[in-house]
């Protein structure tokens, strides 16, 4: 079962890419903190590519006014990470989370199976709003959609829910 409204941010190990790659905790990094995770099934994808990545960049100002935290999380190494926000012109201070055993998007409930496009397990198209820890809006894309995850989306959902 998947993450939902009222549920723990689930602990596990990541790659935070922060200028460096560095380990983190998730239950660390959820604590005491708005924020706003969104997944994406992989780096370099086209749609996470040429849409999804580049939405939270171009709205990732209003995120901050709101005092909300904004990562970004693919089942890919930390240097794959590193490069798709280097080659994407991340804004700093948009954390890019590397999760290569799917340890973490297992414990969300929201990994996917793309081994029909020789991917492996990947982690769903999804977007999830926390406060201090605990999922307060879970929003999780149909397959080959892009509608409830994207920034605009989650700005606005955020902002019926204050």
């Amino acid at each position: 079962m998947s993450i939902q409204p009222g549920d723990t941010i689930p602990d596990a190990t990541i790659q935070l890419i922060d200028g460096d790659l560095q380990p983190c905790q998730t239950a660390t990094l959820f604590a005491g903190r708005k924020a706003l995770l969104f997944g994406v099934p992989g780096a370099f994808t086209p749609t996470c590519s040429n849409k999804h990545l580049p939405g939270y960049s171009a709205h990732f100002a209003e995120f901050q006014r709101l005092g909300i935290s904004v990562m970004c999380l693919a089942v890919n190494d930390g240097y794959v990470m590193q490069a798709w926000a280097a080659s994407q012109e991340v804004p700093a201070g948009l954390l890019m989370l590397a999760d290569g055993n799917a340890s973490f998007t297992r414990a969300l409930g929201l990994e996917l199976d793309g081994s029909a496009f020789g991917m492996g397990l990947r982690t769903r198209r999804f977007a999830l709003y926390a406060e201090n820890g605990m999922a307060r809006l879970v929003q999780v894309e149909a397959p080959g959609e892009l509608r409830v995850s994207t920034a605009e989306a989650m700005l606005a959902a955020i902002s019926r829910q204050h």
